[in-house]
């Protein structure tokens, strides 16, 4: 297949797009978002088409797994992007320079962006509402594993695109091949930046084979410190919605800190855990208060790797720290710059924890299930943006712009 000529549709489609009205686009979005309900049995035919191929076990078929609810979800997360301003246009800064020259920096598209990803139908629909609202085409390139949810979502965006008179090339759905995925991270010249939305395996391959920009996104080793002062109600709740409310996800927690003064209450800490079979993975200490209050078989020893690892899983790491410093040192070195939290009354260290630790989100007295575009009031998002250069954090549509300098005189010339 030659991806050139594919890449080149994209790029021009990309030209004319920022010219088409904000309510021209909204109304792609509406309109995907209606059809998405209108045809919600051929969308769970072709999801049941992929999920037959998936082991169950696998931490990805939850993820892959779409749903009633989950599809009405996506409908509403369209919706709400469309309700959301434009970007577009925005004048982030505004100055006359001394020898009266009027400087403005505006947010413009990228212009053409691509995305990498796993076994998510989600992101399809994510991915090109945001980066339309935003002005920017998109080429998306998913995995095998959700070839049939993706390439039924692409048809209804290309169906909605159509209905409004707008180009099919402003979104493109690739092969699930490795020669697209390689075509995609070479599309120098015509693809402006690729956001790779997995786990660490993907994110490190598209960093080290990359020739276009990429913007680091998802895997995440995610803790919660349960702190001396923390109340043992709160962190009970926050640790059970932080690990069971979607093991699958990026910002699930993977390992539980706790204070060793504290130790006499993990077993409370974790029952509703043990409802919902966690398996834990505990040290010494840990697993000495725990041995006859966990059942025996969801409790493991822990090994050094398991405080590196982003379960993805009814599985959860549980290390015992003696302070403050310890907890944070942990965090330090085995978190991924996601998402970490603290439970603590102690006012002094829920400060100190946000100013220490170094992640996108920095929580206190909260489960860290928060770190969702969504729930951030952004409407959808691209990803979870774990690096410090350019975006950081839920990536919404401010995110998928860049800037340009416009600068007005009246004939001024250099010295």
């Amino acid at each position: 297949m030659e991806y050139t000529d594919l890449f080149a549709k994209v790029k021009n489609a990309a030209r004319d797009l920022p010219l088409v009205g904000d309510t021209i686009r909204d109304r792609v979005i509406l309109r995907l978002a209606g059809l998405l309900e209108e045809n919600e049995e051929a969308l769970l035919a072709a999801n049941e088409r992929d999920l037959a191929k998936m082991e169950q076990s696998n931490p990805l078929y939850d993820r892959l797994k779409l749903t009633p609810e989950r599809i009405k979800g996506i409908a509403g997360d369209l919706r709400h992007v469309a309700s959301l301003p434009s970007p577009l246009g925005e004048e982030i800064e505004r100055r006359t320079l001394p020898n009266g020259i009027l400087l403005r920096r505006v947010r413009v598209p990228f212009g053409v962006i691509g995305v990498i990803y796993e076994a998510r139908p989600n992101v399809t629909y994510d991915v090109f509402s945001l980066c339309l609202k935003s002005g920017n085409a998109c080429v998306l390139k998913g995995g095998r594993d959700a070839e049939e949810s993706n390439k039924a979502g692409m048809e209804l965006i290309h169906r909605a695109l159509h209905d409004e008179g707008l180009s099919e090339d402003i979104a493109m759905l690739l092969p699930s091949t490795h020669e697209a995925t390689a075509a995609l991270l070479g599309a120098v010249g015509y693809v402006d930046v690729c956001i790779p939305r997995g786990g660490r395996k993907l994110i490190d391959f598209v960093r080290d084979n990359a020739k276009v920009p990429v913007i680091e996104t998802g895997a995440g080793v995610v803790h919660i410190y349960f702190d001396k002062t923390g109340d043992l109600e709160m962190g009970k709740n926050i640790i059970d919605n932080a690990k069971t409310r979607r093991v699958s996800v990026c910002n699930a927690l993977d390992t539980l800190l706790i204070h060793d003064g504290r130790l006499a209450d993990l077993p409370g800490l974790l029952a509703p855990l043990a409802d919902k079979n966690v398996e834990l993975h505990a040290d010494e200490k840990a697993f000495a208060i725990l041995e006859s209050n966990y059942p025996s078989r969801l409790l493991k020893r822990a090994e050094d790797k398991d405080w590196d690892k982003e379960w993805m899983d009814y599985k959860m790491g549980v290390r015992t720290v003696k302070s403050f410093d310890e907890a944070t040192a942990h965090i330090a070195a085995h978190g991924s710059g996601h998402s970490e939290s603290i439970i603590t009354s102690d006012k002094v260290n829920s400060e100190e924890f946000q100013r220490r630790v170094d992640a996108a989100c920095v929580y206190v007295n909260l489960p860290t299930s928060f770190t969702d575009g969504a729930q951030f009031g952004l409407g959808a998002e691209i990803g979870i943006s774990t690096q410090k250069l350019g975006p950081r954090g839920p990536m919404g549509l401010k995110e998928m712009t860049t800037y340009r300098y416009l600068l007005c005189g009246d004939g001024q010339v250099r010295p």
